[in-house]
């Protein structure tokens, strides 16, 4: 999943080649997502791999490819990724993403990877819904209406066999949840330190409080297989998040967000591949609205900002 909302694009390029050249990062960075998940299911379903431990392999391996791909390329010193003026949010925006990350591991032990990541598209959502309360970001009824129709999408999404998978259909809206939050924090301390700064924290709790729990609960995976996917989590994430912020930086958000639900379709399509799942027409159906709802909220968001508040 991306770290939350992208940093503003530093300037404006009105070529359309770039804007092709986000559209592609942005696909590409959401097939990243969708390979972690996918090895994340089958270490914990096929392998018999702790979830604590694939959770914790996913953040030290992304933490030691920041530590490594981010000097390398020139973008940040070293000492500086640790500089932050808003370290006590950076910590909870970090904890945040490991309940992000743990609930939905949880989720797809038993969910296929189109029903957790059709639950999870709900965050941009909710993120309207409290920026009221939590940001003083307040909708207007269309906006409401939107963000309604989307959790009618989720229960449509959910229907069939809802009394069977109830816990894990819990563990993703656990995980819905925390990254809608963890979306929300990004959102209020944005601007305060630079993004590879916030990236960096965005690891530190998961990579250094989960090695005590992870190590006491280790399994060493059944062969070569088994140890190339554990690590690949952390690389995964790390390219995926990489792409990501590149991609806002060549074009401006409303021309790529919507492309972050073209994961509905990489995550089908490893489910299909990888596990013989096939989604059902409720799962399609929801996902569609769910997509739908938030496709909107973009467009009427785009729009607001120019026009009064009272035109939501």
């Amino acid at each position: 999943m991306p770290e939350g909302p992208a940093p503003r694009p530093q300037h404006s390029l009105g070529v359309s080649s770039d804007r092709l050249a986000a559209i592609g990062l942005m696909c590409l960075a959401v097939a990243f997502f969708s390979a972690l998940d996918t090895a994340a299911k089958v270490l914990t379903t096929r392998m018999g791999i702790p979830v604590i431990e694939a959770v914790w392999a996913r953040f030290i391996c992304q933490f030691a490819g920041l530590l490594i791909l981010v000097p390398a390329l020139g973008i940040m010193a070293l000492p500086d990724m640790f500089k932050t003026t808003r370290l006590k949010f950076q910590l909870v925006r970090s904890v945040l993403m490991v309940a992000t990350t743990a609930f939905n591991f949880l989720a797809l032990q038993t969910l296929r990877l189109d029903q957790t990541v059709t639950i999870v598209f709900l965050a941009p959502l909710v993120v309207a819904l409290l920026a009221g309360p939590l940001l003083g970001e307040w909708v207007g009824w269309r906006r409401f209406a939107a963000i309604i129709v989307g959790f009618i999408g989720i229960l449509i999404a959910v229907r069939p066999g809802f009394a069977s998978v109830s816990p894990a259909v819990g563990y993703a809206l656990s995980a819905m949840l925390a990254y809608a939050l963890f979306m929300l924090l990004t959102r209020y301390i944005s601007g305060a330190d630079p993004p590879v700064v916030t990236l960096f924290y965005s690891m530190f709790v998961g990579t250094i409080a989960g090695a005590p729990f992870a190590l006491a609960h280790w399994v060493s995976p059944p062969d070569w297989t088994g140890w190339v996917l554990l690590t690949s989590m952390g690389l995964f994430g790390c390219a995926g998040h990489y792409l990501f912020i590149h991609a806002y930086r060549l074009a401006p958000a409303s021309a790529i967000t919507p492309f972050l639900y073209t994961q509905i379709l990489t995550m089908a399509g490893f489910g299909y591949f990888v596990f013989g799942d096939v989604p059902d027409h409720w799962t399609l159906l929801g996902a569609a609205i769910v997509v739908s709802s938030g496709v909107y909220l973009l467009g009427r968001e785009r729009r607001t900002r120019r026009t009064a508040p009272e035109a939501v």
